[in-house]
């Protein structure tokens, strides 16, 4: 994945002189700091979102980009939040903000995608934590643990952060997490047959 990763912030910068949507815009700006771009902007978001409400009016929802360091001007800003503000209401919905902005998946893809994240995630409660990663990932091969250098713990945790933003490393990954990161992973592939092999390759499904 660190390949993917690598295509997908080359390819997103690539593209963006030529972008004018603003939407368009910021899906690449996320993606151009990796696969875990737009999972990393969820979590500013979060922050962002001081009361819990999973919602954020435009103060809120700048602060989550400048928290994020995504080079967006004010004007672009509003002219976003106008078009996620559906109903007028000065606030919006920021789960359906970070869905609308993943790069498009084909439904075999999000199968795929949930059918790992289930398999990962053996007590079913929606995230997936270092003792789920146990079960099914063998650190024991990992060169930094052969030499010595990490214990299987640290392992896991690098594993998990790769999941994670650069800000954003809480050793758990949530579902809506999981299918941010592999929608990044997913934009620098063009095949679903491809994409379904290298998931199933990958988690020995």
């Amino acid at each position: 994945t660190a390949r993917h990763d690598q295509e997908v912030a080359i390819n997103a910068k690539k593209s963006l002189p030529k972008i004018t949507n603003p939407l368009e815009r910021l899906r690449l700006l996320c993606l151009a700091k990796g696969s875990a771009g737009i999972k990393g902007l969820g979590k500013a978001f979060r922050i962002a979102d001081g009361n819990n409400s999973r919602t954020l009016d435009f103060d809120a929802f700048l602060k989550g980009l400048r928290h994020y360091a995504v080079m967006i001007n004010k004007e672009e800003a509003r002219e976003l939040f106008r078009i996620f503000d559906k109903d007028g209401s000065g606030t919006i919905d920021f789960d359906e903000f970070l869905v609308t902005l993943r790069p498009p998946m084909s439904n075999v893809r999000k199968e795929i995608v949930m059918q790992v994240f289930q398999k990962v995630d053996r007590t079913g409660d929606g995230v997936i934590t270092i003792e789920d990663l146990r079960r099914i990932y063998n650190a024991k091969y990992h060169p930094k643990y052969l030499n010595g250098e990490w214990t299987e713990d640290q392992v896991f945790g690098a594993f998990l952060d790769s999941f994670s933003s650069p800000y954003d490393k809480d050793g758990k990954v949530t579902t809506e997490e999981f299918m941010n990161y592999y929608a990044g992973v997913s934009a620098s592939i063009d095949t679903d047959i491809y994409f379904i092999v290298m998931m199933k390759t990958a988690w020995k499904l």
